[in-house]
């Protein structure tokens, strides 16, 4: 129960930190390893086979409704035949194979196998999670069937990934209230100067330039984008009023875990994103306008 009223934007800073440890293996050596190891050798296949995969051998059509801002074009040449290749259940024990080993390298043993810090901040984040709901929530719903793992940092990395997918979902919903499609959310994220990096965005979603360029038109249409790329106040208004309408969707578990276990976990969670940064968790240039 909550003791004390929740600060403004805590729920997200909270959220913004988990999110960095569950991204972590998306762009790590042992992901690559570990799916190579089952036949899925193609990065963008990897990443739609272990994000998808608690969702059972799905379509191209819902892997692309339910992560957005690809194009279908690129889903469709990994997904259905990413399945022949590899069944969801050997892609799910692969990809907690890699979390485990990514998480190792990043923290230290140490951390991950011991600490007292990982299991309270495991516990913390899994009280949260009690608290999404799956209605509209297709990859939160997904991931909620599946077991929490017995190992602190692998339970720790479950919730944020709950965390993650329930606030994704509820984004998705606030891009299609404001009318921004696929591509419009991409490049007025990257304005902000807290998105990818537009050669990022195009490289790993599949998009082209002029796909770009025609995305920027539009918000420019819409007087969201000035004609240097820049947000207007309009813009900036309209990615705000994103934000905050995301907070009010992914209020359910921050409030649930109350004030003072949202200022530990986020406390928790920020000095073990730390460490993954400090070890160079990302690649450089992967965020920003450039």
């Amino acid at each position: 129960m909550t003791t004390s009223p929740l600060p403004e934007r805590a729920g997200r800073r909270c959220h913004t930190m988990l999110n960095v440890l569950h991204s972590t293996h998306y762009f790590s050596p042992d992901l690559e390893r570990e799916l190579a190891a089952v036949g899925v050798e193609d990065s963008r296949a990897a990443y739609f086979a272990v994000r998808a995969a608690a969702m059972g051998p799905v379509s191209a059509a819902v892997v692309t409704a339910t992560f957005f801002n690809f194009r279908p074009e690129l889903v469709a040449r990994h997904v259905p035949a990413v399945w022949e290749t590899a069944a969801p259940a050997v892609v799910l024990a692969a990809r907690t194979r890699a979390v485990d080993a990514t998480l190792r390298r990043l923290l230290g043993e140490e951390v991950t196998a011991a600490a007292a810090e990982v299991a309270e901040a495991a516990e913390l984040a899994l009280r949260a999670a009690e608290a999404c709901t799956p209605v509209a929530r297709p990859l939160y719903a997904a991931h909620a069937q599946l077991p929490v793992p017995e190992e602190p940092h692998l339970a720790l990395w479950h919730a944020a990934t709950l965390l993650r997918e329930h606030r994704g979902d509820g984004h998705l919903a606030a891009l299609l209230a404001a009318e921004l499609d696929p591509m419009e959310a991409l490049v007025s994220h990257t304005a902000t100067g807290k998105g990818m990096a537009p050669q990022w965005a195009l490289g790993t979603r599949g998009w082209q330039r002029d796909d770009w360029d025609a995305a920027a038109r539009r918000l420019r249409a819409r007087g969201l984008l000035d004609g240097e790329g820049e947000l207007t106040d309009a813009g900036v208004a309209l990615r705000r009023e994103l934000e905050a309408e995301t907070d009010r969707l992914d209020r359910a578990p921050y409030e649930h875990l109350g004030a003072e276990g949202v200022e530990r976990l986020t406390e928790l969670a920020s000095g073990l994103t730390g460490r993954a940064l400090a070890a160079g968790a990302f690649p450089a240039g992967m965020v920003g306008k450039g």
